[in-house]
């Protein structure tokens, strides 16, 4: 079970995962492809109602091509 703080992190996470795939003009499609993830499996991580591992975090932060520390600060991520 999640607590409130808990998935508010995820919700970050997945919404700057998000930001970041669109600024880089990639579809979902697209972008799980070349982060050897399922187009499902990205959607449920960007909505925040799938908990990303560390492992997948470092595939999406290199496909991303940013640190795996630049994707998973979120301390200027507003979800208001």
């Amino acid at each position: 079970m999640m607590t409130s703080i808990h998935s508010n992190i995820v919700s970050k996470i997945g919404l700057k995962i998000k930001l970041l795939r669109n600024k880089l003009g990639l579809s979902q499609e697209e972008f799980a492809e070349k982060a050897e993830l399922s187009k499902n499996s990205l959607g449920a991580i960007e909505r925040g109602t799938s908990v990303a591992g560390i492992d997948t975090l470092e595939r999406i932060a290199i496909a991303l091509g940013i640190e795996l520390k630049e994707l998973v600060d979120v301390s200027k991520i507003d979800l208001d």
